[in-house]
């Protein structure tokens, strides 16, 4: 903006008088901010909704695949037994007893100052035959440890302290050897010596070493279903939880039990219905938040006078059309029966409303056409939110991408304005600069000819 000093020979507040004109000027630039001010608010709401229904699309896609309604409890009679009921359980009860817990293999050298043998070579024997050799850098039993840790023969080795050496003084150690899974396809052998030395029967198994032992054996955990029976079953798994014991039922043990446990699975109603209910409540969520953006409010201005002003998404059509697909796919017939045979239900104010004690009744008469009901309801309630807020073809998200674009031409148009403007003032500052200097040219005239006449004889008198 240029520097304007108000009229000195005009007397005019030409400052005051460039800032009306220029208020006026400035009137579509000033409607182009309101636009932008407007399409700012609409696109925020827009967004809301956006993330609203991209949520319920994904609860809503979950609740229709078959895990979604397929539901079951799994319980059992003992504290130190624990059941997860998953996608194919089936209602019914078994026993069984805990024979085995899993465990792994334990071993520990005896008390070394170091490793007996130079250079260090260990050979480990898997439970299923395979060797691997391991050499360790150097006879110190933390080389040793390290060298087995770092070998990858799923042995964990320790070295632990045993005191001293009642000869020297010096301090001893053992090797812990632990196998890194449970189970007894986690069981080892190890000898001192190279593969080819335990191929010819000239390696020595650690375990004949003075002061060496197994700790634990590696074993798998065990069940036995119907013992004490003919029908008698052992079943085992390398961990302490048994998969898919029942078709989608997982059990995990902490004890062992000679009395026999009962597990028992059953079709899981309460979080069904929890389910439904939190399908219809990100439905009405969803509703009721397009209402509020589509209320129109009225105020008083300073003239008294009523001002109407509508919300973010009244008369937009892409809202409308996004709650009446939810409504539809809520509301719709399922092969002719309608959801509120389910407890599902429209009010009169367009509100979804959940009858838990409807939803209860018709799964106690009929569980499988109920699940297959809200299923389908579910699944058209995700198609309706997918078609409305994917990311790339959504109703909502290309009605926000036009709208970003509207503003940043919008945006574009104002830079445009603030230049125009811009020239403006200093035009207007440069017509009033140089009125002044006119006026004051006029004024020296004025005040030379004034001179002048003034310089004149007076004629004679008459």
């Amino acid at each position: 903006m240029g520097m304007a000093v108000d009229g000195l020979i005009s007397g005019l507040n030409t400052t005051q008088l460039i800032d009306s004109l220029m208020q006026a000027e400035a009137i579509p630039q000033t409607l182009l901010k309101n636009k932008v001010a407007d399409s700012t608010t609409f696109i925020t709401a827009m967004q809301s909704l956006n993330s609203k229904v991209a949520a319920l699309a994904t609860s809503a896609g979950a609740l229709a695949q078959p895990a979604g309604v397929d539901l079951h409890t799994a319980s059992t009679t003992s504290t130190a037994v624990t059941a997860t009921a998953g996608t194919g359980a089936v209602d019914g009860t078994i026993d069984f007893t805990v024979d085995k817990l899993a465990q792994s293999q334990v071993i520990v050298t005896g008390p070394l100052t170091q490793w007996p043998d130079q250079p260090p070579t260990l050979t480990f024997v898997a439970a299923d035959g395979t060797t691997t050799q391991v050499t360790a850098a150097s006879a110190s039993l933390a080389d040793v440890a390290a060298a087995i840790n770092q070998a990858g023969v799923g042995v964990n080795a320790t070295q632990v302290s045993a005191g001293l050496d009642p000869s020297t003084g010096q301090p001893l150690y053992r090797l812990q050897l632990t196998s890194a899974k449970t189970g007894a396809a986690g069981a080892f052998t190890v000898y001192r010596g190279t593969p080819a030395d335990v191929a010819a029967g000239t390696a020595t198994n650690l375990l004949s070493d003075p002061g060496a032992a197994q700790v634990r054996q590696a074993q798998d955990a065990q069940l036995t279903l119907w013992a004490g029976t003919a029908a008698a079953q052992t079943v085992t798994s390398a961990t302490n939880t048994f998969s898919d014991l029942l078709p989608g039922v997982s059990v995990s043990v902490t004890a062992t039990s000679a009395t026999p446990v009962t597990l028992t699975v059953a079709r899981d109603d309460k979080s069904l219905t929890a389910a439904a209910n939190s399908l219809v409540s990100g439905v009405n969520g969803i509703l009721t938040f397009i209402s509020q953006q589509q209320a129109v409010s009225t105020s008083t201005d300073a003239a008294g006078g009523t001002v109407v002003t509508g919300g973010p998404f009244t008369s937009d059509s892409t809202a409308r059309d996004v709650n009446q697909q939810l409504l539809d796919a809520v509301i719709a017939p399922v092969n002719g029966i309608s959801p509120s045979t389910y407890g599902i239900s429209i009010t009169k104010d367009g509100a979804v409303t959940f009858d838990s004690d409807a939803f209860g009744k018709a799964m106690a008469a009929d569980p499988v056409t109920v699940k297959a009901a809200l299923s389908t309801i579910a699944q058209r309630v995700a198609d309706a939110s997918t078609a409305a807020s994917d990311s790339y073809t959504g109703s909502i998200s290309l009605k926000i991408k036009g709208e970003q674009s509207t503003v940043k031409d919008l945006n574009d148009q104002i830079t445009d304005w603030d230049t125009r403007l811009a020239d403006r003032r200093s035009t207007l500052e440069k017509t009033y600069a140089n009125l002044e200097v006119q006026l004051q040219q006029l004024q020296s005239q004025s005040s030379w000819l004034t001179g002048q006449l003034g310089s004149l004889p007076t004629p004679p008198a008459g």
